[in-house]
C-alpha cells in the first residue's frame, strides 16, 4: 500500500494507514470476525498467502497482544464515553464530602478494566504465516517463504508448528484451530482463466488445511464467484459441517471476490490426508467389467505416451447426481459504514501518510530498475 495511489480516495485505504495496518485487507478479516467470531478459543493459526502481512498483523494484535480492534474497539470507546458521563455525575454527588471516607467515584479506567480487561500479551499462541513472496517480520509470527502448491511445503509447516514433530509425517501432532487464506493470482482480466487459477490456489490451501486442522476447526479462504461456484461449496460441505459465503463491507462490490467461511471440520470416516492423493483426486475410477460394452461409469486409463484419458458417463447420468449445493450468503460489516466502491472527498488539511510497510518485493520492481537504467521515462530522469 504505497504513498501515492489511484485509490487514495478510498476510505478504507486511508483508514488502514491511519490505524497502522499494512493493507486495507485487514478490515476484511476484522469484519469477518465480527460476523462469525472466528477468533473465539483460537490459539493456533496458519495464515496462507500472507504477504504483505495485514491478516497476520490482525492475528498478532488480537491473539498475541490481546488488543481490541475494529468494532470491539468502537464499542469500548462508546462505553468509555458513557462511563465518563456517569463518573462526572457521580463526582457531583460527592461535592463537599471527604473522598477518603467514601472512597471516591470509580474511574473510567477501573470500570473499563473490570468490563473488558486491559490488553495482555499471551504466550500460548502459535501463528505461522506462509507466502511465496518475502514478508517483513511481525511480533510473535513465524514466517515461511514457501509455495503452498508444492507438497514440500507441508513438512516445513509441520516443523514450524511443532519443531519436535516427525519430519516424515504429513499430519500435525498438535493440530491448529484456524487456517486462513487471502491468496489470489495476478488477475489477467480473463475471468474464466482467473477463476480457474484461483480455484487451483484454493485447492492447494484446502489440501494443506486438511493436514493441520483439528476436528471442529475453521477454514476461511478467498474465492472468485463464477458460474459453477456452487460445485465448490458442495465439495467443501463434504469435510465441513457448515459452509457459508461472506462479502465484507470493505470488499468492493464491483469485485467478484468473496470468502468461504467453513466451520466444524469433520472429514468423512476413514479419510486420511495424503500428499500423493489429495482429497482423493488420485483414486482410480472403476472401469467397465467387459471390454466392448458401453461404459456407464466414469473410466480412467493411462496411455503409453503418459496422457490420462477420462471418459464420463452420459449427460443424463450426470444430471441425476445431486452434487450441487447453494451456500448461505452473508454481508459482513456495518452497512452504514464506508462504501468500498465510493470515492470520498479528501479534507483540505489532510496529510499524506507514508506506507506502514513498504513493499518488500513488488511485482513492478524489475520495471522500475529498467526505467532507471534507461534514464527515466517520458523525458523524466528523476530516480524513482
Amino acid at each position: 500500500m504505497g504513498k501515492s495511489s489511484k485509490d487514495k480516495r478510498d476510505a478504507y485505504y486511508r483508514l488502514a494507514k491511519e490505524q497502522g495496518w499494512r493493507a486495507r485487507s485487514a478490515f476484511k478479516l476484522l469484519q469477518l470476525d465480527e460476523e462469525f467470531n472466528l477468533f473465539q478459543d483460537v490459539t493456533r493459526v496458519v495464515d496462507l498467502c500472507a504477504a504483505p502481512g495485514s491478516w497476520s498483523q490482525v492475528l498478532s494484535r488480537v491473539l498475541i497482544k490481546g488488543e481490541r480492534v475494529g468494532r470491539a474497539a468502537w464499542e469500548d470507546k462508546q462505553a468509555k464515553e458513557r462511563l465518563a458521563i456517569h463518573a462526572a455525575k457521580h463526582a457531583v454527588s460527592f461535592e463537599g464530602e471527604d473522598a477518603s471516607t467514601v472512597g471516591g467515584p470509580p474511574t473510567v479506567e477501573d470500570i473499563t478494566s473490570i468490563q473488558h480487561g486491559a490488553p495482555q500479551s499471551r504466550k500460548d499462541v502459535k501463528i505461522v504465516a506462509i507466502d511465496l513472496q518475502p514478508m517483513s517480520p511481525l511480533e510473535g509470527i513465524t514466517t515461511l517463504r514457501a509455495d503452498i502448491t508444492h507438497p514440500s511445503t507441508i513438512p516445513l509447516l509441520l516443523q514450524a508448528l511443532d519443531p519436535e514433530a516427525d519430519p516424515t509425517s504429513i499430519t500435525a501432532s498438535h493440530p491448529v484451530d484456524l487456517v486462513l487464506s487471502d491468496g489470489a493470482p495476478d488477475v489477467t482480466g480473463l475471468h474464466d482463466l482467473d477463476i480457474y487459477v484461483q480455484s487451483q490456489l484454493l485447492w492447494a490451501a484446502l489440501n494443506l488445511a486438511l493436514c493441520v486442522l483439528k476436528p471442529g476447526g475453521k477454514f476461511v479462504a478467498k474465492i472468485f464467484r463464477g458460474k459453477d461456484v456452487d460445485l465448490l461449496y458442495a465439495q467443501l460441505k463434504i469435510v465441513f459441517e457448515r459452509v457459508r459465503v461472506a462479502k465484507p463491507r470493505s470488499s468492493r462490490a464491483s469485485s467478484i471476490e468473496a470468502f468461504v467461511v467453513c466451520t466444524g471440520f469433520c472429514p468423512p470416516k476413514g479419510f486420511k490426508a495424503s500428499l500423493e492423493n489429495p482429497l482423493g483426486a488420485g483414486r482410480r475410477l472403476e472401469p467397465a467389467a467387459v471390454t466392448g460394452v458401453e461404459r456407464t461409469k466414469p473410466y480412467r486409463r493411462m496411455r503409453e505416451d503418459g496422457i490420462t484419458e477420462l471418459e464420463l458417463g452420459s449427460d443424463e447420468e450426470q444430471e441425476c447426481e445431486d452434487i450441487r449445493w447453494i451456500a448461505p450468503f452473508l454481508a459482513c460489516g456495518d452497512l452504514s459504514a464506508y462504501d468500498a466502491d465510493a470515492s470520498y472527498h479528501l479534507p483540505k488539511d489532510r496529510q499524506v501518510l507514508d506506507p506502514v510497510q513498504p513493499p518488500t518485493a513488488p511485482p513492478y520492481k524489475r520495471a522500475l530498475e529498467m526505467r532507471r537504467a534507461a534514464g527515466g521515462a517520458y523525458g523524466k530522469t528523476k530516480n524513482i
